[in-house]
Protein backbone atom coordinates (compact mmCIF):
# COMPACT_ATOMS: atom_id res chain seq x y z
CA UNK A 1 0.00 0.00 0.00
CA UNK A 2 1.02 3.26 -0.53
CA UNK A 3 2.62 6.39 1.53
CA UNK A 4 -0.12 8.47 0.62
CA UNK A 5 -2.70 6.40 2.93
CA UNK A 6 -1.08 8.39 6.02
CA UNK A 7 -2.20 11.16 7.88
CA UNK A 8 -5.12 11.80 5.05
CA UNK A 9 -7.06 14.66 5.85
CA UNK A 10 -10.32 13.18 5.80
CA UNK A 11 -8.73 11.92 9.37
CA UNK A 12 -7.98 14.88 10.92
CA UNK A 13 -10.57 15.97 12.23
CA UNK A 14 -10.40 12.32 14.62
CA UNK A 15 -7.01 13.00 15.07
CA UNK A 16 -7.38 16.65 16.34
CA UNK A 17 -10.08 15.25 18.75
CA UNK A 18 -8.26 12.31 20.41
CA UNK A 19 -5.20 15.10 20.64
CA UNK A 20 -7.71 17.50 22.35
CA UNK A 21 -8.74 14.74 24.40
CA UNK A 22 -5.93 12.68 25.57
CA UNK A 23 -5.52 10.87 28.46
CA UNK A 24 -3.05 11.57 31.43
CA UNK A 25 -1.08 9.19 30.16
CA UNK A 26 -0.71 10.29 27.04
CA UNK A 27 0.02 13.72 28.06
CA UNK A 28 2.85 12.36 29.93
CA UNK A 29 4.41 10.19 27.47
CA UNK A 30 4.20 12.95 25.13
CA UNK A 31 6.01 15.50 27.21
CA UNK A 32 8.64 12.25 26.75
CA UNK A 33 8.91 11.61 23.36
CA UNK A 34 8.45 15.11 21.85
CA UNK A 35 11.49 17.30 19.96
CA UNK A 36 13.19 14.48 19.80
CA UNK A 37 14.49 14.03 23.83
CA UNK A 38 15.02 10.27 22.83
CA UNK A 39 17.67 9.50 20.89
CA UNK A 40 17.36 12.10 18.17
CA UNK A 41 14.28 10.23 17.10
CA UNK A 42 11.14 12.13 16.22
CA UNK A 43 7.58 10.93 17.19
CA UNK A 44 3.98 12.15 16.17
CA UNK A 45 0.81 12.12 18.03
CA UNK A 46 -2.32 10.67 16.97
CA UNK A 47 -0.89 9.42 13.40
CA UNK A 48 -3.28 8.14 10.93
CA UNK A 49 -2.25 4.75 8.78
CA UNK A 50 -5.50 3.68 6.55
CA UNK A 51 -8.33 3.38 8.70
CA UNK A 52 -6.51 2.93 12.21
CA UNK A 53 -5.04 6.41 14.58
CA UNK A 54 -1.71 5.09 16.39
CA UNK A 55 -1.17 7.05 19.43
CA UNK A 56 2.38 7.86 19.08
CA UNK A 57 4.32 6.87 15.65
CA UNK A 58 8.23 7.48 14.95
CA UNK A 59 9.01 7.32 10.95
CA UNK A 60 12.63 6.39 11.38
CA UNK A 61 11.81 3.14 13.04
CA UNK A 62 8.30 2.82 12.00
CA UNK A 63 7.66 2.17 15.06
CA UNK A 64 3.91 2.55 16.74
CA UNK A 65 3.30 3.25 20.55
CA UNK A 66 -0.34 2.05 21.80
CA UNK A 67 -1.23 3.21 25.08
CA UNK A 68 -3.51 0.55 27.27
CA UNK A 69 -6.24 1.27 29.37
CA UNK A 70 -8.77 -0.93 31.12
CA UNK A 71 -10.93 -1.14 28.41
CA UNK A 72 -8.50 -2.70 25.98
CA UNK A 73 -9.13 -6.29 28.03
CA UNK A 74 -12.75 -5.84 27.56
CA UNK A 75 -15.51 -6.72 25.05
CA UNK A 76 -13.23 -7.74 22.10
CA UNK A 77 -10.73 -4.83 21.85
CA UNK A 78 -7.82 -7.15 22.60
CA UNK A 79 -8.14 -8.92 19.33
CA UNK A 80 -8.99 -5.86 17.62
CA UNK A 81 -5.63 -4.81 18.49
CA UNK A 82 -4.15 -7.57 17.61
CA UNK A 83 -5.96 -7.30 14.10
CA UNK A 84 -5.01 -3.89 13.44
CA UNK A 85 -1.20 -4.25 14.70
CA UNK A 86 -1.39 -7.75 11.95
CA UNK A 87 -2.47 -5.10 9.39
CA UNK A 88 -0.26 -2.20 10.21
CA UNK A 89 2.80 -4.88 9.44
CA UNK A 90 1.82 -6.51 7.07
CA UNK A 91 1.05 -3.68 4.93
CA UNK A 92 2.79 -1.01 6.10
CA UNK A 93 5.87 -3.00 8.01
CA UNK A 94 4.87 -0.63 11.20
CA UNK A 95 5.74 -2.85 14.29
CA UNK A 96 3.43 -1.54 17.66
CA UNK A 97 4.67 -1.74 21.04
CA UNK A 98 1.82 -1.49 23.98
CA UNK A 99 2.33 -0.58 27.37
CA UNK A 100 -0.40 0.15 30.15
CA UNK A 101 -1.40 3.26 31.09
CA UNK A 102 0.27 2.95 34.46
CA UNK A 103 3.65 2.11 33.46
CA UNK A 104 3.96 5.76 32.22
CA UNK A 105 3.84 7.18 35.57
CA UNK A 106 5.65 3.90 37.65
CA UNK A 107 8.34 2.76 34.82
CA UNK A 108 8.51 5.18 32.36
CA UNK A 109 12.09 4.90 31.68
CA UNK A 110 11.00 1.29 30.40
CA UNK A 111 9.82 2.70 27.74
CA UNK A 112 12.39 5.01 26.64
CA UNK A 113 14.66 1.57 26.95
CA UNK A 114 12.46 -0.16 24.86
CA UNK A 115 12.37 2.53 22.04
CA UNK A 116 15.78 2.62 22.22
CA UNK A 117 16.57 -1.11 22.09
CA UNK A 118 14.60 -1.45 19.06
CA UNK A 119 16.85 1.59 17.60
CA UNK A 120 19.84 -0.72 18.20
CA UNK A 121 18.48 -3.53 16.78
CA UNK A 122 18.17 -2.11 13.48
Amino acid sequence: MSEHKKNQTEMKYFRRQLRKNSTPAECTLWKLLKGKHIDGMSFRRQYSVDRYIIDFYCPQLKLGIELDGDYHYYGGAKENDIDREKFLLQYYGINIIRFENKVVFEQPQSIVNKIIEIKNKR
